[in-house]
């Protein structure tokens, strides 16, 4: 993903020619797809279907697109993108409840959380997964998306210092969940003393 100086002068150049060109309109979708892709699928959550990451990614960039003339260019093209993306995921996740409301099912899979088999080998995205929307939100955009905790906090809409707690919390989280547990621990094999002589 492309950093702040650099992002500056291209994807908010593509993004101002896009208005009038739609080659310059291509290239900063092509630019932006794969960090939104990953930052909604991560939102979303791994069993998410693709054909649902693939709708709130295209009706991110549908907003994008329409809405370039608002983009004032205070906050950077990347963070203007992913905070149009957070709020696209959260219009799905709120159609999503309201189609099965209306349709009287409840579905158990939103409140799914799986267990933690710790004895296997476990999964990054799993143990991501688990996380509570807000540090995951947080720790996705800062440490798999590469934002800075200013930015987090800009597509966010919460101070700095949020995005650092949150970080923070998440990181713990994952190191407790991916920590053996007491039935697990295996006691360490006694060294014998030597004799000096």
């Amino acid at each position: 993903m492309p950093r702040d100086g650099e992002e500056s002068g291209d994807l908010g150049a593509l993004l101002l020619a896009a208005r009038d060109d739609e080659a310059a309109a291509a290239a900063f979708v092509r630019a932006l797809q794969p960090s939104v892709w990953r930052f909604v699928a991560s939102l979303l959550g791994p069993r998410t279907p693709e054909h649902d990451i693939a709708e709130v990614v295209q009706e991110t960039f549908v907003r994008t697109l329409t809405g370039r003339s608002r983009w004032r260019g205070d906050a950077s093209a990347t963070t203007w993108v992913l905070a149009i993306a957070r709020r696209c995921v959260a219009d799905h996740l709120s159609g999503l409840t309201r189609r099965r409301a209306r349709e009287g099912v409840l579905d158990e899979s939103l409140h799914d959380v799986p267990t933690a088999d710790l004895t296997s080998s476990v999964e990054l995205a799993d143990l991501i997964a688990r996380l509570g929307d807000d540090r995951r939100e947080a720790f996705v955009l800062t440490q798999a998306l590469g934002l800075s905790y200013a930015e987090a906090a800009e597509v966010c809409g919460v101070p700095i210092g949020t995005i650092r707690s949150r970080v923070a919390r998440a990181r713990a989280d994952l190191v407790e969940a991916y920590a053996p547990t007491e039935d697990t621990v295996v006691e360490a094999p006694r060294r014998r003393m030597m004799r000096r002589r």
